[in-house]
């Protein structure tokens, strides 16, 4: 009897927001898998989900909900990424396909990338579909090139980073996920006499986009904010 062909598993950035933003190749991708995993919130927000459907057409699949809580406890975190690695696998062993929907491109701070390796180690064959990273998004909502000339870019996690070494840096910073640590990273860029070349970019591409320019002593902002620096 020959044996059943495997499904693939496909990591698929939809972009930071703007479902006009995905790739036809995305779009393609998610329209031809019958299995859309999605990752979800405490609350049950799929936000990745979302996105996709303002712009491929998804009636009919099966939407496999994955379960991410955002907590620091990388152990808890582990045990949410093998669940959901075992929960995919089920399906390709099925021989059916799997696309998992990411927010921004999947190279970048992605939640697909741990899942990837995972589903990887299991025998499935995994293809990256790449997708509009958010802070480019940001850069053309600000109406702002990222890099001049042979000036340096560097993009940094704002919450795990070492704020005044960064900011010492040569060139364009780019902030990333840096509404939670707002305040101290307010008070890195004043240190670094940087605050009146930042600017901040809310939830780009999606319903409360907020732009601050230039940043001043900014106290709020959402999970989704990013911040540019130039030089």
């Amino acid at each position: 009897m020959e044996e059943m062909k495997k499904g693939t598993f496909y990591c698929v950035g939809v972009g930071p927001g703007d479902p006009e933003l995905m790739t036809l190749k995305g779009v393609r991708t998610l329209e031809s898998c019958p299995v859309i995993a999605a990752p979800c919130t405490r609350g049950g927000e799929m936000l990745a989900l979302d996105i996709a459907r303002g712009g491929a057409k998804l009636e009919g699949k099966v939407i496999l909900p994955l379960s991410f809580s955002m907590t620091r406890d990388e152990e808890r975190r582990r045990e949410e990424y093998e669940t959901g690695a075992r929960a995919i696998a089920e399906h390709l062993e099925a021989g059916r396909n799997v696309a998992m929907v990411n927010l921004g491109d999947v190279s970048i701070y992605a939640t697909c990338g741990r899942m990837m390796e995972l589903v990887r180690e299991k025998g499935f064959p995994v293809v990256m579909v790449p997708g509009v990273p958010s802070f480019c998004a940001v850069a053309a909502r600000l109406g702002e090139s990222l890099t001049a000339d042979n000036a340096p870019l560097h993009i940094f996690p704002a919450g795990d980073t070492a704020l005044k070494e960064a900011l010492g840096l040569y060139g364009t910073k780019v902030l990333m996920k840096s509404g939670r640590q707002l305040p101290g990273v307010i008070d890195a860029l004043e240190g670094a006499g940087a605050l009146d070349r930042a600017a901040l970019v809310e939830n780009c591409g999606l319903p409360g986009e907020r732009v601050v320019k230039p940043l001043g002593r900014e106290t709020e902002s959402g999970y989704f904010s990013t911040i540019v620096v130039k030089e």
